[in-house]
């Protein structure tokens, strides 16, 4: 269900504030680390992005070990 709400300046600083932050911080890291972003490569820095950026959510290494083993290929699981 999609619920659609009208944008206040109260409701952007709550309800958007995360999207706000990933946004800039994906701005930051192209800025900083590719200085010559080629578009025909765009959709692999987005990956790259987001990858770091869900990253976070993994408890410990060993558990990352134990997904990598289960699912050698995981982008194929869908």
């Amino acid at each position: 269900m999609h619920v659609t709400e009208k944008s206040s300046r109260h409701t952007t600083k709550t309800t958007l504030k995360w999207v706000h932050i990933a946004i800039s911080n994906a701005k930051r890291t192209f800025l900083g680390v590719y200085h010559k972003m080629s578009s025909d490569y765009l959709q692999n820095y987005l990956n790259e992005f987001d990858y770091k950026l869900n990253r976070r959510n993994f408890a410990d290494l060993f558990e990352r070990v134990i997904i990598a083993a289960v699912f050698p290929n995981w982008y194929n699981c869908a």
